[in-house]
This record gives structure tokens, C-alpha cells and sequence, in this order.
């Protein structure tokens, strides 16, 4: 007998349990190898997950809707129809390590994104002369009518992406021998076209009712436990007003153009960061891990009352209007529960603007692993003494800076946000360059 268990995985470094989305197979059916079977929703994604076996999904253990562990059994999968029945039969018997022939994998299913399994280390997409495609490229594919050998994929480990089916069909479904490039301005990472989002809707919100308790989403536990690492990190502020005339001016000119004030506000702490490496940096027990890149996260709220941080990797070496394109695909499948985990977990430095909401001043909580956060506040006009010695109106803004005090200092803060404000107060325009 050959009846393999699929495991519920880990989706990511923190992840402890996993809820189940939706099957995209039913008891019974055939499955291939590679094919996603389950969509699981982990800390801050919705993903795909692909099986290793061939065979038939004989048995569902976690249904749509319900968590499980890391690690715990979520289905069987049967090699053989005859074997369906058997498969069930052991449901409620705690495995099938026992009854097995053959050796049990310790994990039966994978997501893409997650793990190269199902692609070759030189980063071919092809794997025991089976094309490594992701399910929305291989229905786009369908849909435009591509031949996905023709293609090279420039997802992970070469996987085949649903930009990769865009961008041949594009160039007139000629044979693309290498990934791609859009046209200029070149953004160092290149936005994604939003996916409709999955029906049914991953977590519903629930209404508030007085005296009902409403359990925490998968969303909202990841949160609790990122802000109770926090607790032992000792943290220092400080706090900075910046005069903002010139860059909503700036802002006024180029928004036609795409471009949103949370792509400038990144690229104005992004370039900052490049004179000020240690506000960049994270502590570790080895001592002060300097980053190589500079990678934004950006706090956006989730509909469902969770919180994700998209980053906008290399944001001071992206131009402003690639930055702004991007910035707008991350926002929409990070609320779409579409992210890839290096969009999420890969920042080095913080950026929560609850300025666009009207509040004036707060403190942010430092995120495990980096060293700052950025707190911003609504640009509001305001009196002031000018050089001259008269009175005038300027629209100013408050920013205050979370550090861990165990690599940086009051001075090093205080410093970077000079720095920043001296960009944004002169030389604004130097941020479209």
C-alpha cells in the first residue's frame, strides 16, 4: 500500500499553525506532482500548496475554514483508486507511518515560494522533464494561448510566473531565452499585476457584537506575537519637526504621474539611510548585522483588522516613478493576501504613516529584527518665525524615530533625521533623479 500524508507546512519563519483557505481538489480527484492541491493562509499570505506525490486526494482532514499545526496531517493521498478506501479507513487510526510500504517523507507538500523542491538548484524551471510553472501562470498561459516551453522563468529557482506568460505575450509569443525587461524607467524590482482575489474570501470580517468575544485572526496572532518579542528590546526616541513646502509641492507636480507620497516619503528615508548605515543595521547575538541593501516596510492595515509591512526593496536605488508603481502592487495583493514572503519579512528599515489619517504625533513599536521605525504625522500648516524675523505660514510635519538602543544612540537618531529633514526642506527634487 502507498498512502502518503500531507503535512501541513511552514510557510515561514514564524509560522506555528496554518489555516486552511480552500481545497482546490475534491476527495477523489487525480493529482499530479507539482499540482497546488490546498491554498493555506499563513502569518500574512494566502499560498499555493503543491504535492509531492502523484495519486489521488482520498481523504480531507483539515476542512476549509479550520487550523492545524505546522507539521500535523491535513490529508491523505492515495497512489491507486483501490487505495481511496483504505486511506479513509485510517483517518481516525493517527496516520500512516505504520501501514506504509514505503519510506514516509517528512513533508508531503510545499509551497512554491517557500522552497526550491520543485526546482533544480542551477535554476532551471524544469524538474524530472516537468515544467515548474505557478497555477496562475500556467491559466494565464492557457488563457493567452503561450507555450510555456518556450519560456525561462524568473520566478524562484526559476520558476515560471505569470509576468513571465505577460511579458511573451507581449513581445508577440517569440521565444524568450532570458527574463524580460520592462520598458524604461527599469525598476530594480518589478511590480506584479494584481491577482483577482481568491473566492471564497480567505477570512471574513466579523461584526463586532457588545459581549461576544471574536477570535483573533491568523493575521492578528502574528502581530500579537511580533509585538511581545518586542517587549525585551530596550527602545529610545526621538522626535523631529520637518517643514514639508517643497516636497508637496513636488508632490502636486508629479502626482498625475503616478507617484504617491509614501513612495517619496520612502525614497527621502531611504536615500537618508545611505550616509547613516547603523539606522539601517539590526542587532544580533554576533554583534551589528550592517544590511547590503536598503529595504523599506511600509505598515498597511488590513481589512480584516490585521497588520503587514510590503517592503520596496532597494528603494534608494529605484527611481521614484518604478518605486510608486510597485508600492501600488504591493498594497494590492498584500490585501489580496498575495504576497510572497520576501515581501513581507525582507525590510531593514520601518516607515507608519498614520499622517494620512489626520493624526498629528505617535510612537511606533520597533518590529523584531531592525533597528528603526519611522513614525509620520500629518503636514499641517503652522505658524512660524521666519530668517528674517517676521511670522509666516508653513506646512510642517512631526516624525519621531523608534531605535533599539543596544546599536544605536540618541546622537545617531538625531543625526539621520537631520539629515532627512534637510532633503525634504532643500533639495526635494533631487528625489525624482
Amino acid at each position: 500500500m502507498s498512502i502518503h500524508e500531507v503535512f501541513m507546512p511552514a510557510l515561514s519563519s514564524t509560522m506555528t499553525e496554518g489555516k486552511i483557505v480552500s481545497w482546490v481538489k475534491s476527495p477523489g480527484d487525480k493529482v499530479e506532482k507539482g499540482e497546488t492541491v490546498v491554498v493555506v493562509e499563513s502569518d500574512k499570505a494566502d499560498m499555493d500548496v503543491e504535492t509531492f506525490y502523484e495519486g489521488f486526494l482520498a481523504h480531507i482532514i483539515v476542512e476549509a475554514g479550520e487550523t492545524a499545526p505546522v507539521g500535523s496531517a491535513i490529508a491523505f493521498i492515495a497512489e491507486t483508486e483501490a487505495e481511496i478506501e483504505q486511506a479513509k479507513s485510517l483517518a481516525n487510526s493517527g496516520g500512516v507511518a505504520a501501514a506504509t510500504t514505503s519510506s514516509p517523507e517528512p513533508i508531503a507538500a510545499t509551497t512554491s515560494a517557500a522552497t526550491p523542491a520543485l526546482a533544480s538548484q542551477n535554476g532551471s524551471n524544469h524538474k524530472e522533464g516537468r515544467l515548474v510553472v505557478s497555477p496562475r501562470a500556467r491559466k494565464l498561459a492557457k488563457e493567452l494561448k503561450v507555450d510555456l516551453t518556450t519560456l525561462q522563468g524568473s520566478g524562484p529557482h526559476g520558476r515560471i510566473v505569470a509576468e513571465d506568460v505577460e511579458a511573451l505575450s507581449n513581445k508577440g509569443k517569440q521565444p524568450a531565452t532570458a527574463p524580460v525587461a520592462p520598458p524604461a524607467p527599469v525598476p530594480t524590482s518589478a511590480p506584479v499585476a494584481p491577482p483577482a482575489p481568491r473566492t471564497p474570501a480567505s477570512t471574513p470580517v466579523v461584526a463586532a457584537v457588545p459581549g461576544q468575544i471574536v477570535p483573533l485572526t491568523t493575521f492578528q496572532n502574528a502581530v500579537v506575537r511580533n509585538m511581545v518579542a518586542t517587549i525585551s528590546v530596550p527602545v529610545f526616541r526621538v522626535g523631529y519637526t520637518i517643514t514639508t513646502d517643497g516636497l508637496d509641492k513636488l508632490y502636486k507636480q508629479i502626482k498625475s504621474k503616478g507617484v504617491t507620497m509614501t513612495a517619496l516619503l520612502a525614497k527621502a528615508v531611504a536615500v537618508t539611510l545611505q550616509k547613516h548605515p547603523l539606522l539601517n543595521a539590526s542587532y544580533s547575538d554576533q554583534g551589528i548585522v550592517y544590511h547590503s541593501d536598503i529595504n523599506i516596510s511600509v505598515a498597511v492595515a488590513m481589512d480584516d483588522g490585521g497588520l503587514i509591512t510590503p517592503v520596496l526593496q532597494n528603494a534608494d536605488a529605484v527611481d521614484i516613478y518604478s518605486l510608486s508603481r510597485t508600492w501600488k502592487s504591493l498594497v494590492e495583493r498584500a490585501r489580496a493576501k498575495q504576497l510572497q514572503p520576501q515581501e513581507y519579512n525582507s525590510g531593514t528599515f520601518t516607515l507608519s504613516n498614520l499622517g494620512m489619517f489626520g493624526v498629528d504625533k505617535f510612537d511606533a513599536i520597533l518590529p523584531p529584527g531592525q533597528g528603526s521605525i519611522l513614525a509620520i504625522g500629518a503636514s499641517r500648516p503652522q505658524v512660524v518665525a521666519t530668517p528674517d524675523g517676521l511670522f509666516g505660514v508653513r506646512q510642517q510635519m512631526q516624525v519621531n524615530i523608534t531605535s533599539d538602543h543596544r546599536i544605536i544612540y540618541g546622537a545617531h537618531a538625531a543625526a539621520f533625521l537631520q539629515d532627512l529633514a534637510k532633503l525634504i526642506e532643500t533639495n526635494p527634487q533631487s528625489l525624482t533623479m
